[in-house]
């Protein structure tokens, strides 16, 4: 087992990255409110792919949980019961939580699968933590940190219902993303724990500097991309989905920032590359960083100017996503370089 948790550790970062991947979908086609409860979706544990479905008909069975819309309000029933001819509302509570009532089976099915990729991602953390105690006489480390990033994703699974129920909550959603860059931190420390690479590095201050201001800068962009992304689902819900154009229309300070904030990491991780190339210090990662700094500018463009093609907007996320692990990954190559250099004196 402790051979193949490397690999297990790699298949657990591709899980959460598909989780990015199949969030940020979600949000590309509006998808977000497919399903208005959590976990089960109109109370089912396999989604209607028809109104019909989640309609009132009389001389009708319906198990308890189950959501209908019925004169676009979202009713669902506490008991099990079997309809009459007429509607009879004493049999229904209304569903407070949201009031978001409509539906729109691709909408539905897209969250759904969204949902059983985060369910397939939770059985690898499990596989991750076994794996990970079988570290506990060797390297206390593991474990520690494994069992961290399980917790995290059960708090995340929490958060994702949150942002169910609260219909898109602005600062959760951030939270959220967030909290998912944290567990990408994590598994990215055990990977470079556990892995068996020789460093082949050269410790340079002003470039560990730069490192980790581009890490920041980074969290910060990503946070309030969040937070422009929901802006832009309002004026989705506004004006519809298919008026695109309409989406960023008298954007907030946040967009304005968001998008001049990219000058200044382009110079940062510019700087990174600058260094690396100047100084001979081996970082290959700083290559990537700069490949996805460049997808990340040429979709933002694509975005604003061209009215979101199809597709910019997950790759945009994902890579920002990526470019983050990849920044905090040579972090940690650049520490290690720093104390075997301390040691070595």
């Amino acid at each position: 087992m402790k051979n193949r948790f490397p690999k297990i550790i790699q298949i657990s970062i591709i899980s959460l990255y598909l989780i990015f991947l199949a969030g940020a979908i979600v949000r590309m086609t509006g998808s977000g409110m497919g399903c208005p409860d959590w976990p089960k979706c109109f109370g089912y544990y396999i989604p209607p792919t028809s109104e019909e479905q989640i309609s009132w008909k009389p001389y009708t069975e319906y198990q308890e949980g189950v959501i209908i819309i019925k004169n676009d309000t979202l009713y669902v029933t506490q008991n099990t019961l079997t309809t009459s001819g007429k509607f009879n509302p004493r049999n229904w509570e209304n569903y407070t939580k949201h009031d978001y009532a409509k539906f729109n089976k691709y909408h539905t099915w897209t969250e759904y699968i969204n949902r059983l990729v985060s369910v397939l991602a939770g059985f690898i953390f499990l596989f991750l933590i076994y794996g990970a105690a079988k570290f506990w006489k060797d390297d206390k480390r593991i474990p520690g940190i494994a069992f961290t990033a399980f917790f995290l994703m059960l708090f995340e699974a929490w958060l994702g219902k949150t942002v169910v129920d609260s219909n898109l909550t602005p600062a959760i959603i951030t939270i959220h993303m967030v909290v998912g860059l944290f567990i990408i931190g994590l598994l990215l420390q055990l990977q470079f724990i556990t892995s068996n690479k020789k460093q082949h590095f050269k410790y340079d201050a002003t470039f560990n500097k730069l490192l980790i201001i581009s890490l920041i800068f980074s969290l910060v962009q990503i946070a309030m991309g969040t937070q422009v992304r929901q802006f832009i689902d309002e004026q989705v819900k506004l004006f519809g989905f298919e008026n695109k154009e309409y989406s960023l229309m008298n954007p907030s300070f946040k967009f304005y920032f968001h998008r001049s904030f990219t000058i200044a990491i382009v110079l940062v991780n510019f700087g990174l590359f600058y260094f690396n190339q100047l100084k001979k210090l081996g970082y290959h990662l700083v290559n990537w960083i700069v490949f996805l700094i460049f997808l990340e500018t040429i979709t933002g463009i694509l975005m604003y100017y061209a009215e979101f093609p199809m597709g910019t907007q997950a790759i945009h996320l994902l890579s920002g996503a990526i470019l983050f692990g990849l920044q905090f990954y040579l972090w940690l190559q650049s520490r290690s370089t720093k104390l075997l250099k301390k040691e070595s004196m």
